[in-house]
C-alpha cells in the first residue's frame, strides 16, 4: 500500500543535535507520538492529515540520543481510536513507556483492561477542530467515568480562546486533567494579560489540573533563532512556561512532541528543544520535579 503524505508535510529532523543541557537521571519525555508505520498500522480513514511514518524504533532511538529514560506516548489523531500502534510501542518498551489512548464509548471493558496491562494510563480529548471532528461532551463524560476506576487521567487539547466555553466541562471530569501545551496561549500577548491569567486561575482553582509546558515551536512568534549566540530558542514562550513551572511545580510535565505533527514553517531540532528546559525550570529542584518526580508520580506510581 502506497501512502501519500499531506502536501507540504514536514518530516521530523533526521539528525537532531546533542543537547548541551544534561537531563537528570530518570527523565521522562512526557509527550511524544508514533505514526504507523502505515504498512503495519494503517492510518484512520477519517484522518485529517497523512503523516510521514515515525516508528517506535525511531522514537526509542531519539529517547536514548537525547538522554531520556522513559516516554509517555500520546495517541496520534491520524490513527483515530485505533490504538494498535500505541499499544505495540508500549509492549516493546520494556516497561519504559506509558500511553495515552483515544477511545470511543463503545470500547469493551476487556479492551480497557488489556490497554491498562500494556501501559495505557489516560485518554485524550481533543477540542482542536482543525485536527478532529467534535465528540459530544456526554460521550466524553461517559468515557471519563469508565476510566476513573482504573486510575487513568484525561488529557485535553484545546486553544486558548476556547477555554471559557470548555472550563465547566473540564471541572466536571472525575479525574486528574492534564492540559496539552499550556492551552496554546498567544505568546504575543502579555504573560500577565487577561487571557493567560484565566488559564493560571483555572489551574489555581482546580488542584487536579496539570499542564504540559511543552511545544514552544508551536507557540513561538520569534522562532528557533538563538539569542546572543546561545542555544536559547523560542524565547518568547519562556515567560509563560516558567510562570507555570514556578507557580505549580508539582503539576507540570514536559515533552518533545516528536515527531512534531502538522508544523508549517520549520521542523525543530529536538536537541535544541531539550536546551529550552533550563530556561523554564532554572533550578535543579524544579528540573527534577518537571522531568522526573511529576511524570513518575502520574505514570509509574508503583515505583
Amino acid at each position: 500500500m502506497s501512502l501519500t503524505k499531506t502536501p507540504g508535510w514536514l518530516d521530523w529532523h533526521p539528525h537532531p543535535s546533542k543537547p548541551v543541557f544534561r537531563l537528570p537521571p530518570g527523565a521522562v519525555d512526557a509527550h511524544c507520538h508514533v505514526f504507523g508505520p502505515g504498512e503495519t498500522f494503517p492510518y484512520a480513514p477519517e484522518r485529517k492529515y497523512t503523516p510521514c511514518d515515525a516508528s517506535r524504533q525511531q522514537l526509542f532511538a531519539l529517547r536514548d540520543h537525547l538522554g531520556f529514560a522513559r516516554n509517555v506516548i500520546v495517541q496520534a489523531t491520524c490513527h483515530g481510536a485505533d490504538n494498535r500502534a500505541l499499544v505495540d510501542a508500549l509492549v516493546h518498551s520494556a516497561g519504559r513507556a506509558r500511553g495515552i489512548a483515544t477511545l470511543r464509548r463503545t470500547v469493551p471493558d476487556a479492551e480497557l483492561q488489556a490497554m491498562h496491562r500494556a501501559g495505557v494510563r489516560g485518554v485524550r480529548f481533543n477540542f482542536v477542530r482543525r485536527l478532529v471532528d467534535f465528540t459530544p461532551k456526554d460521550e466524553l463524560l461517559e468515557i471519563a467515568g469508565r476510566i476513573a476506576p482504573l486510575g487513568w487521567h484525561v488529557v485535553v487539547y484545546f486553544e486558548a480562546a476556547d477555554l471559557p466555553e470548555l472550563e465547566d466541562f473540564f471541572t466536571a471530569l472525575p479525574t486528574v486533567v492534564v492540559v496539552d501545551h499550556m492551552g496554546r496561549p498567544d505568546v504575543t500577548k502579555p504573560v500577565d494579560g487577561p487571557e493567560f491569567a484565566r488559564f493560571v486561575a483555572f489551574m489555581r482553582d482546580n488542584p487536579n489540573v496539570w499542564s504540559k509546558v511543552s511545544c514552544p515551536e508551536r507557540l513561538s512568534a520569534s522562532g528557533p533563532a538563538a539569542l546572543d549566540g546561545e542555544r536559547h530558542a523560542y524565547a518568547d514562550v519562556v515567560p509563560f512556561a516558567r510562570h507555570l513551572v514556578e507557580n505549580f511545580p508539582d503539576r507540570v510535565l514536559w515533552g518533545t512532541d516528536w515527531p512534531h505533527p502538522n508544523l508549517k514553517d520549520h521542523m525543530p531540532d529536538d536537541g535544541l528543544l531539550v536546551d529550552f528546559i533550563p530556561h523554564i525550570a532554572p533550578t535543579p529542584a524544579l528540573q527534577h520535579k518537571l522531568l522526573v518526580a511529576n511524570p513518575m508520580r502520574l505514570y509509574w506510581p508503583e515505583e
